[in-house]
């Protein structure tokens, strides 16, 4: 009896010591994946060796070993108990698959990457549809900071490597329509091709900077042309690369917020690529009738738009002075609203006809490079029939109708 107690004793605690290594291993830090990876169980192993401690035990109680039945009946328990522990594990795995990993790995497949032969067609379009010697190289920083400033986002990790040993680069992203593709392809080959592209959903591309030598040419590029409170991010963005390279003495230098006037290079047509919004209103006559007490008279005007939320949401920093510099530029009154979501909006409108010139003349200047240059193609044009009196036509109307598409 005291012998088989004793051997009992010693599988126990050698079930005990496996048991406890490998519940260790279970709580070690693993690098998240998109995709369901299961954590080390220990309990495989153990259900084995209860398995082969239960058949030995069952051989040795059929050839009248004594006591070995009590072995049997431990053996039997143990048994139980590891698979009741591995069930239960395998029913929370399965609760965290449906309810986390098939998110993940949907948003994993509806972002694609775009093939290098559809990025060299779309630049050729553009070259070939676009004046691209327009854009020198200072105001090409002066509009990817506008742009950085309306469609960017720079998203930036801890310090330090992960468990795997990773390191990790912080990325600056544009997002954009799809329609822009030739823009952004054309941005790429003047940055000498840093960055890569991605597509999500249907309509929706990302131009994605992440490499060191990519960032580094960017902040650069637009260091110091920055004006909203995005410039705090820009400025951690900074820090974060002088930490993570060690550069000698400090290595980039703080960002400052540029407040020189709008009209001296091409920032604002940056930020009016992001934000920006072309307006043609085309009003159609209607006479007085039952339910309308009063006529209505044919109208076409232009209105430039430009929203903004009200606070920044990564540096916690108000847009309003920034807007009201911006109101000021363009000659017109700061409006706020709040949107369907709750969130508080504080828009500029531009829609006098001296103010319409001013811009008129400011984008010809700096043109657009994106889908919102056909957009302004088309407001130049009818700036130019109401100042010709065209629109008062039957002819000139019905070209205003087509070209906002109310044919």
């Amino acid at each position: 009896m005291r012998n088989v107690l004793v051997v009992i004793f010693k599988k126990r605690r050698i079930m005990n010591l496996l048991l406890n290594s490998m519940l260790n291993l279970n709580r070690s830090n693993f690098q998240a994946h998109p995709f369901h990876l299961v954590s080390p169980s220990p309990w495989p192993l153990y259900t084995s060796i209860s398995l082969l401690s239960l058949t030995t035990s069952a051989v040795l109680s059929f050839h009248g070993f004594a006591y070995a039945e009590y072995n049997l009946m431990m053996s039997l328990i143990s048994l139980i108990l590891a698979m009741s522990f591995w069930w239960r594990d395998v029913i929370a795995e399965g609760k965290t698959w449906l309810k986390g990993t098939i998110l993940s790995i949907y948003n994993l497949n509806i972002a694609k990457a775009i093939p290098i032969e559809d990025l060299e067609k779309a630049l050729s379009i553009y070259k070939a549809n676009n004046d691209t010697r327009l854009l020198t190289n200072n105001n090409l920083g002066y509009y990817l900071a506008g742009l950085l400033e309306g469609d960017g986002h720079i998203s930036i990790p801890a310090l330090g490597n992960t468990t795997l040993n990773r390191v990790l680069n912080p990325r600056i992203v544009f997002t954009s329509h799809i329609n822009n593709l030739g823009m952004y392809a054309y941005i790429q080959s003047e940055l000498g091709n840093v960055g890569r592209f991605q597509t999500s959903g249907k309509n929706v591309l990302r131009y994605i900077i992440g490499d060191k030598n990519g960032i580094i040419l960017f902040i650069n590029l637009i260091h110091g042309k920055l004006r909203t409170p995005k410039n705090k991010r820009f400025n951690d963005l900074i820090k974060f690369i002088n930490a993570k390279y060690y550069f000698p003495g400090g290595g980039l230098s703080e960002s400052l917020i540029d407040n020189s006037n709008f009209t001296n290079n091409s920032w604002f047509t940056g930020f009016t690529e992001a934000d920006g919004h072309f307006g043609i209103k085309y009003i159609e006559s209607k006479a007085k009738s039952d339910t309308r007490k009063r006529s209505v008279s044919e109208n076409i005007s232009l209105k430039f738009r430009l929203d903004q939320r009200l606070y920044d949401k990564p540096t916690s920093s108000s847009m309003k002075p920034f807007m009201e510099s911006l109101a000021l530029f363009l000659s017109c009154n700061l409006k706020s609203y709040t949107n369907n979501t709750g969130s508080e909006i504080i828009s500029i409108g531009v829609s006098s006809i001296n103010s319409v010139k001013f811009l008129m003349d400011y984008f010809n200047k700096y043109p657009l490079l994106g889908n919102k240059f056909n957009d302004f193609k088309k407001w130049e044009i009818v700036y130019n029939m109401i100042i010709s009196k065209e629109d008062h036509t039957d002819k000139g109307r019905l070209k205003i109708r087509s070209l906002i598409g109310k044919l």
